[in-house]
C-alpha cells in the first residue's frame, strides 16, 4: 500500500510540473491563480501521502498550514481583482 502512496505523489508532482507551465504562460490571472491553487491543492495532498512512507505524523500540521495558506492566498487574489466600483462613480 505504501507503494501506492509513492506512485501518488509521484503523479501529484508530474501534475504540479504541468501546472507551473499555466503559471507561466498565464493567459488570464484567474488562470494563473487557478494553478496556484493546484500547487496548493497539490502539495497538500502530497504531504500527506508521503507521511505512511516516512513515519512523520507532525507532517499533517504542515499540510494543514500550508492549505490554510493556499486559502489566504485566494482570498488576497479575489480581493485585489474582483471588486466593486464604489457608490460615488454611480452619481
Amino acid at each position: 500500500m505504501a507503494d501506492l502512496f509513492l506512485y501518488v505523489a509521484a503523479f501529484l508532482l508530474f501534475n504540479l510540473a504541468i501546472g507551473a507551465v499555466r503559471v507561466l504562460q498565464g493567459p488570464t490571472q484567474a488562470d494563473r491563480m487557478m494553478a496556484a491553487q493546484l500547487f496548493g491543492t497539490n502539495g497538500v495532498a502530497i504531504i500527506l501521502l508521503l507521511i505512511p512512507n516516512l513515519k512523520m505524523h507532525s507532517l499533517i500540521d504542515i499540510a494543514l498550514v500550508y492549505a490554510l495558506l493556499a486559502l489566504v492566498a485566494a482570498l488576497a487574489f479575489v480581493k485585489r481583482v474582483w471588486y466593486e466600483p464604489s457608490k460615488e462613480q454611480d452619481d
